[in-house]
């Protein structure tokens, strides 16, 4: 059966679309969830067009074969992992930028397309593309889509979902779909471009997006401010939320800037418990008199420290830091970066649940993330080579996520549920909802060949 599986995938795509060395098996098997689960591919397909994807999937059908989906492998979560037997479908060579309207505000782009990619060719127009996750120098469009993913700028201008006008995709019978369009707003039938971005690749393969694009907005003035208590910082996000609307607002703990300061020092404040850092790009007076605003906020809630710039070079000597979180903190030892989402008012609460979790179980943790959204990564840090940290790294992942559900939280804000949350999964929804999601899965994927043992 797996000769004929080869043989049928040979003959409808190019020799440079079809790759069994083992080698490059071994490096698909993964994303940069590396500690996540994954199973033994039989072989790697690298489609150029739709027509291929269309095909590659008939020909899964056929032999009931699992695909999995994967773009840059930058996936934090587990969700490209391989499973057993499967063919991974790489969408790295379908990587053009297929339209740029300057006048209608959208892009069409295939999914291997590199964020960074789209946005510098829009900026040749003089336009922008908003969303801006950690990965953008590296990571695919088609990936951000498959996760929803977010980003820093995501406090004022949506996550990849809002900036999706429309989709093209192959479903696991190989037919193709269109949903949404070209233009800001339509509501003709349901919202299936909402339903594909963020299914982590179990309803379809998506080929094809328009997405929105915005003037590209002025030089930014950036703020940070340094909190000697966790509540003070929460305090700040909060009231800075209830009065303005920053561009950016991130948060950065104890732990966190003393693995940036140790691995790239800039003089940042190690004693402080937080460190703030927000953006306004409303442009010249106007966002430093929006600066100036939140700037009263945090010193009202306690920062002993703040300051603001409207020099470009210095904020992005800043906002670099803050981009340098999770590397920095991987260079003191193995990762495992966590994604969860509470309300506002109860960052506070989450940071010090994380503090107290930290030393309960004996484990580094570092927190930074999206404070004006309410979306922080809590990042463990053990050693993967000893069993009993490993053991405690794992409990204290379930202890966070357990708070965060008691917090009114959700359990993933922007990598997806993969492999490494699916065991949770069921707890937020409940039984209902998880039903729901299994009806519509069954009923795209009626052979569950999508991606399977993901999300669900």
């Amino acid at each position: 059966m797996s000769e004929h599986l080869l043989r049928d995938l040979a003959a409808v795509l190019p020799p440079e679309g079809l790759v069994t060395d083992p080698d490059v098996l071994e490096a698909h098997r993964f994303d940069q969830a590396a500690w996540a689960k994954a199973g033994i591919p039989r072989v790697l397909v690298r489609p150029g067009s739709t027509a291929e994807v269309q095909a590659v999937l008939q020909v899964a059908t056929a032999h009931r074969a699992p695909v999995v989906a994967r773009g840059a492998g930058s996936g934090l979560s587990g969700g490209a992992n391989a499973v057993d037997g499967c063919i991974v479908l790489s969408l790295v060579r379908m990587n053009r930028i297929l339209e740029i309207d300057r006048r209608g505000l959208f892009a069409v782009v295939q999914p291997g397309v590199i964020n960074a990619a789209v946005k510098a060719a829009v900026a040749e127009q003089g336009l922008w593309y908003a969303p801006d996750p950690a990965s953008w120098e590296f990571s695919t469009i088609g990936g951000n889509l498959a996760t929803n993913a977010g980003g820093l700028c995501c406090v004022k201008y949506g996550v990849t979902g809002d900036a999706v006008l429309g989709l093209e995709a192959v479903l696991a019978d190989g037919s193709v779909v269109r949903t949404g369009g070209k233009t800001v707003k339509n509501v003709a039938g349901y919202d299936l471009t909402r339903l594909f971005v963020g299914s982590e690749g179990t309803l379809g393969i998506i080929t094809e997006a328009t997405l929105r694009l915005r003037p590209r907005p002025p030089k930014a003035t950036t703020l940070l401010a340094s909190f000697p208590e966790l509540a003070g910082a929460g305090a700040a996000v909060t009231d800075i939320m209830a009065g303005s609307r920053p561009s950016l607002l991130e948060l950065m703990d104890r732990t966190t800037v003393r693995a940036v300061e140790a691995a790239r020092p800039m003089g940042l404040d190690v004693e402080a418990a937080a460190l703030l850092l927000a953006r306004s790009d409303a442009g010249g007076e106007q966002g430093v008199e929006e600066c100036a605003r939140m700037a009263a906020v945090c010193e009202a809630a306690g920062a002993t420290f703040v300051a603001q710039s409207a020099d470009e070079a210095e904020g992005e000597l800043l906002l670099g830091a803050r981009r340098f979180a999770f590397p920095a903190l991987e260079k003191q030892g193995t990762t495992l970066l966590d994604d969860v989402g509470v309300p506002l008012s109860r960052i506070a609460e989450l940071l010090a649940a994380v503090e107290r979790i930290a030393a309960q179980r004996g484990v580094l943790i570092g927190t930074f993330g999206h404070a004006g959204d309410g979306n922080m990564h809590p990042t463990l840090v053990f050693d993967r080579n000893d069993p009993d940290a490993v053991a405690r790294a794992q409990a204290a992942f379930e202890d966070i996520l357990q708070v965060v559900g008691a917090l009114g939280g959700t359990l993933t804000g922007e990598h997806g549920v993969g492999v490494l949350k699916r065991p949770f999964l069921a707890a937020q929804l409940g039984p209902g909802t998880m039903r729901l999601h299994h009806t519509l899965k069954a009923a795209m994927d009626p052979l569950g060949l999508l991606n399977p043992g993901k999300l669900l």
